[in-house]
This record gives structure tokens, C-alpha cells and sequence, in this order.
């Protein structure tokens, strides 16, 4: 039976407000996005989750805290869900990758695949495990709602892996996924249905302080 995974990129970080490629290095939230880490609970609660499953990186799992805790669930850790290491771009804004090799930003803009960063993992390689992850969480939970929270670059190249699309191109089939905003499929084991988007889950913040019961 497939399961319906809403997939959600963390909040806000403090390389991120700076367009700093972020990758497997370990950043906090910043205010916002612990606002927005707040916000995501509320959906959540009103969507309904059967399970909360995290990337490793403390983003994500503080991203995932309030909803975990809101559902009164455990997040489970899956190691595979970690972001894309950038190697050369990690930590650097593509001003200054650019600045220092603009061949090399060129490439990468033109497809991610062939012109991958120096030292960084290929998008081939981490579809292959964000897609393995998925489907495993998939069969762990047949036909409930699971809640991932994970990562603006893995969740894109999955999706394309997912649907067909070559990996190398997630960056223009999917131009971003905005922060704490929810992508839903449904995923079984020869199914597989985009149901929506980049839904953001941003609640107004005169709501906010005010009556959430409507």
C-alpha cells in the first residue's frame, strides 16, 4: 500500500540568509527559522502524521522538534538523508566561487551531474541513497503519513530520480524548495504520484498570536 511522505527542507540557517552552500556542514537555525520550525508543528498537527523521520544534521532535526513533540512522536535519524556534500562550495557563495573559478560555476549551472563541484558528491550518487531512504520509509510505513524533514538539494535530486527526470537538472526542474514549505508524494513499490509542491506551511504572523483554533 503506498504511504503518503511529506517532504520538508529545514528552516532558515545562518549561512542560508547569506546564500552560503550549506551541504553537510553542521549550521544552526536562525531566528526565522525557528519560526518557521514553530509553524511547521501547527500544520502538521492539523495534517495529521503517523511518523517523524529526520536527516542526521542538526537543522533538520531541530526543524523537526516542535512537530515530533506537538504529535507526541520520536524522530527517527536516517543517516541517508543528509544533505549533499558541495566540497569546494561548501561554506562559499557562488560570488565567490566564481570569483576564484567562474568555469567551474559554469558547468555546475549547466548540469549538476557532469559538472559537479570539485570533492563533492555526485548528484547520481546521492539520488541513489536519498531514493533507497525514501522507499525504506515507504515500507515501513504502508499507507500512513510521514513527516521528512531533510534538505533543499537532496529532496530536489530525488524528486527528479523519483519522477524520471535526469539528476543532473534537478536545479531547473525544481529552481528550489523554500524553506519548511511541504512537497507531498505517494510512494509505493512501483508507484509513485507528486501530489503537491513547495506548499508553505507559514503561518501570518497577526494568526500567530492570535486564535489558531479557526
Amino acid at each position: 500500500m503506498p504511504s503518503r511522505l511529506l517532504l520538508v527542507r529545514h528552516g532558515q540557517t545562518t549561512w542560508h540568509a547569506e546564500n552560503r552552500y550549506a551541504g553537510i556542514t553542521d549550521v544552526p537555525l536562525t531566528e526565522e527559522g525557528l519560526a518557521q520550525a514553530d509553524d511547521l508543528s501547527v500544520w502538521a498537527v492539523r495534517r495529521g502524521v503517523d511518523a517523524v523521520v529526520v536527516s542526521p544534521l542538526s537543522r533538520a532535526r531541530r526543524t523537526a522538534r516542535p512537530a515530533a513533540e506537538a504529535l507526541g512522536l520520536d524522530p527517527e535519524v536516517v543517516e541517508d538523508l543528509r544533505e549533499v556534500d558541495f566540497g569546494w562550495g561548501e561554506g562559499r557563495t557562488v560570488q565567490e566561487m566564481a570569483a576564484e573559478d567562474a568555469e567551474a560555476v559554469r558547468r555546475f549551472r549547466a548540469d549538476a551531474e557532469s559538472g559537479a563541484f570539485p570533492g563533492s558528491e555526485p548528484p547520481s550518487k546521492a539520488a541513489r541513497r536519498a531514493t533507497a531512504a525514501l522507499h525504506d520509509i515507504a515500507v515501513r510505513h504502508p499507507g500512513g503519513t510521514v513527516l521528512v524533514v531533510a534538505h533543499n538539494t537532496l529532496l530536489r535530486i530525488a524528486l527528479c530520480a523519483l519522477l524520471g527526470v535526469p539528476v543532473g537538472r534537478y536545479r531547473k526542474v525544481f529552481p528550489r524548495l523554500d524553506n519548511a514549505a511541504v512537497t507531498e508524494i505517494e510512494l509505493g513499490a512501483d508507484h509513485v504520484a507528486l501530489l503537491s509542491l513547495n506548499v508553505p506551511t507559514r503561518i501570518p504572523r497577526t494568526v500567530r498570536t492570535g486564535d489558531l483554533s479557526a
